[in-house]
């Protein structure tokens, strides 16, 4: 087990914050009976985006890196909107 290290493990904790993210959409989609995105989603979206991404980059994936970047942008914009339409009242 000696690919098993430190960036290893951290790489696993960003797939599994982003990974539960899909399970905390579930549980509110259930509960709300038609399809939501809890705003917890972004967040996990994020958290989970930014650990692989920093993984991608101790890697020197340059389509992981690209990839994980470009998902950043567009959970950044998506918290803002929400949060620019909760200040407006919308």
């Amino acid at each position: 087990m000696d690919f098993i290290n430190g960036w290893v493990l951290f790489g696993f904790l960003g797939q599994a914050a982003f990974s539960a993210r899909f399970i905390v959409q579930w549980i509110i989609s259930e509960k709300n009976k038609k399809s939501t995105i809890p705003i917890a989603f972004w967040y996990l979206s994020i958290a989970g985006g930014l650990i692989l991404f920093v993984y991608a980059l101790y890697k020197k994936d340059p389509v992981f890196v690209l990839g994980q970047g470009c998902g950043l942008v567009v959970y950044m914009r998506n918290l803002i909107l929400i949060k620019k339409n909760a200040a407006a009242g919308c």
